[in-house]
């Protein structure tokens, strides 16, 4: 070997030890959507760096749609949707694209509520009455009008629907456009100038309806089949970075709404109405339960025509959850 040659290959290799790790490894693109439910966990998972303190190379593509990211997994354009819709990653799974549901994210959270003047006293009486909730064919619709329907006893041809988005909900309820309105908590707490009575809570009617205790489930982690069967390791290390960002934004609420803040051009009292709902809206677990919860889900929407295929028990993949369970 040549003497240039020679000083060039200890140069590499001294180079190699000295640079960290994660500049040599695999990179890992991560979608997720950059509003709405998936903000807060996707913001305080980018901006602290948490898959990173993993030793994982993170490429972090920002969606402005809700449905972005399982589109993206679809094409093979990211390797990873954090946070996805769940009844669409289960129907995209169903329609046979080769995706796990590792790891859900977020519980489907809400409050049945009317305006505190209202004659409606109860659930019930939403009988012949107008109805703002989340548009058909999303997660949140199809659980409420389950609920409605198994546990109130409304058909869903007793009542009729507004569809919208959080803002809309809210404005409709305001201007009095609506009976009732099922919105996110998060939402609630911002509408601080409007005096509102909650009828039912989701999640609790969820869990009389299932009899079990696992909540609804609103988002979950897919990863491209080909992507996990080659690198288990590195989900599991990304799963238990979701794992500890959630601890993190648990007991650190002020820091959340300071990240959201900046990342939503939110402002002080909306990001900090947004960081203490943390609690009741996120999750990263991937137990039974869960999945049993999820199935559940995906059931009730194929019952009200949202769906016509069943999605096979190997795209729900528990394996790097078990896996991270053993990591910190």
């Amino acid at each position: 070997m040549k003497p240039t040659n020679s000083i060039v290959v200890t140069f590499v290799l001294a180079m190699a030890v000295s640079v960290p790790g994660q500049l040599f490894a695999q990179k890992m693109k991560v979608g997720y959507w950059t509003s709405g439910f998936s903000l807060g966990f996707g913001s305080v998972m980018e901006q602290m760096k948490f898959a990173e303190s993993q030793g994982l190379n993170v490429e972090w593509v920002r969606f402005a749609e809700v449905n972005g990211p399982t589109r993206a997994i679809v094409s093979n354009a990211i390797d990873i949707a954090f946070a996805a819709p769940s009844t669409n990653s289960i129907g995209i799974a169903a329609d046979g694209v080769p995706v796990k549901i590792v790891l859900a994210t977020q519980i489907a959270e809400a409050q049945i509520v009317v305006l505190d003047g209202s004659p409606v006293k109860a659930v019930s009486d939403l009988k012949g009455k107008k109805i703002g909730m989340s548009p058909a064919g999303s997660a949140t619709h199809a659980i409420a009008t389950a609920i409605l329907n198994h546990n109130f006893g409304l058909k869903p041809n007793e009542y009729s629907i507004a569809p919208g988005n959080e803002t809309q909900l809210a404005q409709f309820l305001s201007q009095k456009d609506i009976d009732a309105g099922v919105l996110r908590s998060v939402t609630l707490a911002q509408m601080k100038e409007v005096k509102l009575r909650r009828l039912a809570s989701v999640v609790d009617e969820w869990k009389k309806l299932t009899k079990e205790n696992a909540p609804p489930i609103l988002a979950v982690t897919i990863v491209y089949g080909d992507y996990l069967a080659k690198n288990p390791e590195l989900v599991a290390k990304f799963i238990a970075a979701a794992r500890n960002a959630l601890e993190y934004g648990s007991k650190n609420k002020q820091r959340v709404a300071e990240i959201l803040q900046k990342a939503a051009n939110m402002n002080a009292t909306d990001a900090r109405a947004y960081a203490n709902q943390w609690d009741g809206a996120y999750i990263a677990s991937f137990e039974p339960a869960d999945i049993a919860s999820l199935k559940r889900m995906y059931d009730i929407v194929k019952a009200a025509g949202g769906a016509t295929k069943d999605a096979p028990d190997s795209a729900f993949d528990s394996g790097p959850y078990m896996r991270a369970k053993k990591l910190k």
